[in-house]
This record gives C-alpha cells, structure tokens and sequence, in this order.
C-alpha cells in the first residue's frame, strides 16, 4: 500500500488551511506591506524543494512555496474584504 499521495493530499489541506489565518494575522498587523515576505519565503521554500531527496517532503515543502505565493494575492482581496467590513480593520495600523 504507498501512502504518499495521502500523506501530501493531508499535508496540502493543512498547508492551505494553516496559511488562511496567516494572512489574515499578516493583513491586520501589516497590512498589504507583508506581500515581499510572503514572496521570498515562497520563492526560498520552492528552491530548497529542488535540494530534498525525500519526494514526500520535497512535495510538501514545494506545496508550501506556491501556497506562499499564492497568499500574496489573497493578502491583497483581504484588505478589500476589511474595506467591505467583512473582517475588523487594526485601528492602530
């Protein structure tokens, strides 16, 4: 029985589920100014994906880097959801 596919579908759910809160966290501290961080830790993790020999790990640190990336667009339609009212604005920010 090979559990990989398992094993990265999981660690691909909480890789996504785990970085929701995140940006939300980064957007009300930060604000979209944390957009560079998230690019270069995105880009840093899909590079030291190439260097890992153990495919599951590679795979999900990988999966980790394009969700990174993804989150940079996600940090910007959540400063349009806190315009909506949807999310509460940091008033010291």
């Amino acid at each position: 029985m090979n559990l990989s596919g398992v094993i990265i579908g999981t660690g691909c759910f909480l890789i996504i589920g785990l970085l929701h809160p995140v940006v939300i966290k980064a957007e009300y501290y930060f604000g979209t100014k944390a957009w560079p961080y998230f690019l270069g830790a995105g880009f840093l993790c899909i590079l030291l994906s190439f260097f890992i020999k153990d495919t599951i790990l590679s795979a999900l640190i990988s999966v980790l880097g394009f969700s990174l990336l993804w989150s940079i667009k996600e940090l910007f339609e959540q400063e349009k959801r806190v315009k909506k009212g949807w999310f509460p604005h940091n008033p010291k920010r």
